[in-house]
C-alpha cells in the first residue's frame, strides 16, 4: 500500500467517517459499473475513490488488474480484507491519494470514478482531467455522479452544485477527435431515506472511450 504524507482536512474528514463508523457500503459494486463495464475485456483498471473496495473486487474477480485508490487509510484496509476474503487480493493495489494533491501514476484500459462528490474540498475538475488523461490509447473513462439530492430530501444538509451531462464533459476539455462518448445518459434507482421513506436518485453516466492511436 502506498502513502502519501500529510492528512489535511480533507483527509482528516474522510479518515474520520470511516475510522468512526462500521462498514459504510454494501460491499456490493455499483450497479452502474456493472451494466457499464461489464462488457469490456479485462485490462488494467484505476478505481479512483474506491472506498470498502466493492468495484475494485467486483473488477478483479473479473480479470481486471486494478490499482484502488481513496483518501482514507481505514477504507483501504477494509477494501484489502474485501479483496483477500474474495479471493483476489492479488489483483488489487492500494494507494492512498489526496486526489489533486497526489494522483495514480500510469496509465490504464478502464479509468472508474464514481460519485467524486464531497462535502470538503476538492478540485473536481482538476481529478476529472487528470482521470481522463490517465486513460491509456483505446481505453474507457467512466464518471458516474449524482445528478441531485434523493426525492426524499427536502432538506439538504449541505449546499451543492450538482453536474449536467453536458457541464462534465465541457469541464473535461477532452481534445478534439481523440475521444467519442459511448454512454452519455440519466439512470434513476429507488433510494429509501433513514426513516423508511421511499424514492428515488438520479445519477449521470458517461462512458467515453479514447482513440486506439493518440498523438
Amino acid at each position: 500500500m502506498t502513502d502519501i504524507p500529510a492528512p489535511a482536512p480533507a483527509a482528516e474528514f474522510w479518515e474520520a467517517r470511516y475510522r468512526d463508523t462500521g462498514r459504510v457500503w454494501s460491499g456490493r459494486p455499483n450497479e452502474l459499473l456493472v451494466q457499464e463495464a461489464g462488457g469490456l475485456a479485462p485490462g488494467t483498471a484505476l478505481d479512483l475513490g474506491c472506498g470498502e473496495g466493492a468495484d475494485a473486487v467486483w473488477l478483479a474477480s473479473r480479470g481486471w488488474r486494478v490499482t484502488g485508490v481513496d483518501i482514507s487509510a481505514t477504507a483501504l484496509e477494509r477494501a484489502a480484507g474485501h479483496a483477500d476474503g474474495a479471493g483476489v487480493g492479488d489483483r488489487v493495489l492500494w494507494e492512498r491519494h489526496e486526489l489533486g494533491p497526489s494522483f495514480p501514476e500510469g496509465s490504464f484500459d478502464l479509468v472508474s470514478a464514481h460519485y467524486l462528490q464531497s462535502p470538503v474540498a476538492l478540485d473536481q475538475q482538476a481529478v476529472l482531467r487528470a482521470a481522463a488523461r490517465a486513460v491509456a490509447p483505446g481505453g474507457t473513462l467512466l464518471v458516474v455522479m449524482h445528478a441531485g439530492w434523493p426525492s426524499w430530501q427536502t432538506e439538504p444538509p449541505f449546499d451543492a452544485a450538482f453536474p449536467t451531462l453536458d457541464g462534465v464533459l465541457a469541464e473535461l476539455a477532452l481534445p478534439e477527435g481523440e475521444w467519442s462518448v459511448v454512454t452519455r445518459r440519466t439512470a434513476r434507482r429507488p433510494s429509501v431515506s433513514p426513516d423508511g421513506t421511499e424514492g428515488f436518485r438520479e445519477d449521470h453516466v458517461w462512458r467515453l472511450k479514447r482513440a486506439v492511436f493518440v498523438e
